[in-house]
């Protein structure tokens, strides 16, 4: 029967080497990394990200303006499964009133399934030209959340990727260690008794 000894590369034993106590110190660090560092670089991450993707949707919001157009045709094709209502792949011609400047008509994105005669919104830049709506609270979430969610990912892996070259490193130093030790105490053993 095996038993386990909790913290023997702590304790001072005759059967400790150096190399056990490096390890047991790189595990402890390695540890503290994984669950406070990178955590921590994933906040960081996160939250710089969210201010400059806040930023630049309040930039945009103030770029373009938002039109309630009337659809003047119908839209060359049906949504296919898994293409909601918001999603704005199809282009089609649009018709609106704008106060001072009379009835326009232009080009636009519009939402799959719309129809003639559907009031869609329509986003527009300073010059005219049909955009793409400025991303809203919760598309910058996601993308707090995603940039977060990575910084923390690949600090972790940066950080096990270098446990596992330490590890390696330690093994070849500890069987140098022993292989040095066999050949101090292996004559003493070996040799035959008369």
């Amino acid at each position: 029967m095996r038993t386990r000894v909790r913290g023997w590369r702590w304790r001072r034993n005759p059967l400790r080497r150096r190399s056990d106590v490096m390890e047991a110190w790189t595990v402890l660090v390695v540890g503290v990394m994984l669950f406070v560092v990178a955590p921590l670089a994933g906040v960081a991450a996160g939250l710089h990200a969210h201010d400059q993707a806040r930023s630049r949707a309040t930039a945009l919001r103030t770029e373009r303006h938002e039109v309630r157009a009337t659809l003047t045709g119908d839209v060359s094709r049906r949504p296919r499964p898994g293409e909601g209502y918001r999603a704005h792949p199809y282009q089609a011609k649009v018709r609106w009133t704008e106060p001072g400047a009379g009835t326009r008509t232009a080009v636009a994105r519009v939402p799959a399934g719309s129809r003639a005669g559907d009031v869609v919104p329509v986003w527009f830049d300073a010059r005219g030209r049909a955009v793409a709506p400025p991303p809203n609270d919760v598309a910058v979430w996601q993308h707090t959340v995603t940039a977060g969610l990575c910084a923390a990912g690949g600090s972790a892996a940066v950080v096990l990727l270098g446990y596992a070259v330490q590890r390696r490193s330690a093994l070849r130093h500890r069987m140098d260690e022993w292989e040095r030790e066999w050949a101090r105490t292996g004559p003493k053993w070996t040799r035959p008794r008369t």
